[in-house]
């Protein structure tokens, strides 16, 4: 039997291209099973083969933070160009949009590379140590790629308790051809398979690996506690936020985690950006000139002015742009990342060109303390303003701006808007608009000639590819597409 990697509807998958110190698979696109997971070596290129699979250019190469963050008020398309996201930007997708068809693809694609490669792990013979090691990066993965699936093609999780549709549920390697029709699960049974991942992956991955690029490009125990604070975020379940985020953040600074990788608020927010193996980034995707992330994929190219980058998209300089709001003040450090050229306004978070040298954030520490700071505001009781929440949230601020006084809200509510607005302008460009906006249940904006869009209406998500219902007769088009 061959050792072959299928997307859900097609019969290929071909391997991205890695440099051998960052998570480079092995090269053959066919092996035997008795090749593929034969001794440690190949075991470990393999689970760097699923890496790869997560940063692929519709993937953490920047698509995907790029379609998350355009359909938002944030930026203004330049190029109206269908390839790079204008018709996600002015909400104008069909089914068979290149975006659609072809984020689904690359996320089937690396969800059944996860379950061949832990099918094939599971069989090695390995010691039981590194085989659970192993396994749960693998999970790791697969269970970020049934996130991203969820935030673009589902109704939230907070829109019925997860009872909506959700996407389909592949749990087990596809080979060969057939088994394509598989109905959608629900959006509270797919969060429910991500969680277990995680929970299984926080058990059996390893503390730290003892070596600062590794500790950010592959997934350790403090990652996938990480990414169960966003999980839980946008499932609304604030309590199992605030559980896991106690793992990570102290209850007063330093603010650092207290075991495992000693993951960090960086205090240069400049710094995050700089050197991507800071202990900020929990998770990154590492990307040089040698392996750059492809030809109009990279955040760079959608966020830089010509000739750096693609030019694609400005800042909202109107009124309900982040850039206009009165609370990003002009002292605020992050205010260094915009650049002003040809008229227009640019986020340079990452500057270089075509995002070259320049890795992509999957998770970062301020993100883990956003979450929990929210979650401990919105689980106050009545409206109390939660001492902690606020402390998180200056902490963040004034690591930015250290001329600000303290926040003083005077309740609840105003202290979750203002851990809201901090969102928008610490985690700009990184992919957090669309899934901020859909959990809590709020209407994308207008901007610039796009009108806004209603959580009622058809738009607020995406349509099921065509190519999926091409050769799935169980799976239901999402209403009104």
């Amino acid at each position: 039997m061959k050792f072959k990697i299928l997307s859900l509807s097609l019969i290929a998958a071909a391997f991205v291209g890695c440099s051998k110190d960052k998570l480079e698979p092995i090269p053959q696109t066919a092996l035997s099973d008795a090749v593929a997971f034969s001794d440690s070596s190949r075991c470990v290129q393999q689970v760097n083969g699923v890496y790869s699979a997560l940063k692929a250019g519709n993937m953490y190469a920047g698509r995907y933070q790029v379609y998350q963050d355009v359909r938002g008020e944030e930026f203004i398309n330049r190029t109206n160009n269908a390839v790079t996201a204008w018709l996600t930007w002015q909400f104008n997708l069909t089914a068979s949009a290149n975006e659609v068809q072809n984020f689904w693809s690359a996320a089937y694609t690396c969800i059944n590379r996860t379950n061949v490669v832990i099918a094939g792990i599971e069989g090695s013979p390995i010691s039981a140590t590194l085989k659970r090691n192993l396994i749960a990066e693998a999970k790791v993965v697969r269970a970020s790629a049934y996130f991203m699936l969820l935030q673009l093609y589902a109704r939230p999780f907070t829109d019925g308790n997860g009872a909506r549709p959700g996407v389909i549920l592949r749990l087990t390697p596809a080979t060969s051809g057939g088994d394509n029709n598989r109905a959608r699960a629900t959006v509270a049974e797919v969060y429910a398979q991500i969680i277990k991942d995680l929970n299984e992956a926080e058990a059996d991955l390893p503390l730290t690996y003892g070596n600062a690029e590794r500790n950010v490009v592959r997934a350790h125990r403090n990652t996938a506690i990480a990414l169960k604070t966003r999980v839980y975020l946008n499932m609304g379940q604030f309590n199992n936020v605030i559980t896991e985020g106690n793992k990570m953040v102290p209850n007063a600074a330093p603010w650092q985690a207290s075991s495992g990788v000693s993951n960090a608020l960086n205090p240069s927010v400049a710094n995050v950006y700089a050197n991507y193996t800071n202990s900020e980034m929990i998770l990154s995707m590492p990307f040089t000139a040698l392996d750059p992330p492809g030809g109009q994929n990279g955040l760079g190219h959608y966020y830089n002015p010509a000739p750096n980058g693609g030019a694609e998209f400005s800042l909202n300089l109107d009124a309900g742009g982040i850039f206009a709001n009165a609370d990003w003040r002009s002292t605020d450090a992050r205010r260094g990342f915009l650049q002003v050229a040809s008229g227009h306004t640019w986020l340079r978070k990452w500057p270089n060109p075509a995002n070259a040298a320049d890795w992509s954030p999957v998770i970062r520490y301020a993100e883990v303390m956003l979450n929990l700071s929210e979650a401990l505001a919105r689980n106050a009781a009545g409206t109390t303003v939660d001492a902690r929440a606020l402390a998180i949230l200056n902490a963040i601020r004034k690591r930015s701006d250290a001329t600000i006084p303290d926040f003083a809200p005077a309740t609840k509510d105003e202290l979750v808007n203002l851990i809201l607005t901090e969102r928008r302008i610490e985690l700009l460009g990184e992919g957090f608009r669309t899934s901020d906006i859909i959990r809590t249940g709020s209407s994308f904006p207008a901007k610039g000639v796009v009108g806004a869009v209603a959580p009622s209406a058809n738009q607020y998500i995406w349509p099921i590819s065509i190519a999926e219902l091409l050769v799935n007769t169980l799976c239901a088009q999402n209403p009104g597409y």
